[in-house]
């Protein structure tokens, strides 16, 4: 069977709980988070990121999540809980699908970049 765009999109949205912004400052509130930043390094420098998000594009994931690869980000842990967004949404899912299936557990979608500044999420530029 060939996958399209919407059955993706459909299983990662049933396999990652989409958060609130809130929600996610209250886990990272809790410790243990990665806030992870998937877009395309050009939507970070024209808008900024979530104050102490860790940027990586969507492209580029698998290699700095997976702990035995030689371009493993220290950031990333199976232990931590891991926040994720885009620009609106559909990357953090699909990211987040991914990342279930690497054998992360607590992986949640917060939606949007939009959605974290406009409701009071710290930025930085």
């Amino acid at each position: 069977m060939t996958l399209g765009v919407k059955q993706m999109m459909e299983a990662a949205n049933a396999a990652v709980p989409k958060i609130t912004a809130a929600e996610a400052r209250e886990k990272i509130a809790n410790g243990n988070t990665l806030l992870l930043d998937i877009r395309d390094g050009t939507e970070v420098q024209a808008s900024g990121k979530a104050a102490g998000a860790v940027h990586v594009s969507r492209g580029l994931l698998e290699f700095r999540a997976d702990p035995d690869a030689p371009t493993h980000d220290k950031n990333f842990s199976k232990d931590k809980t891991v926040l994720i967004y885009c620009a609106s949404g559909g990357r953090a899912a699909l990211a987040g699908k991914l990342l279930k299936d690497m054998g992360y557990n607590e992986v949640y979608n917060i939606g949007g970049f939009k959605d974290w500044a406009e409701s009071g999420g710290a930025v930085e530029k």
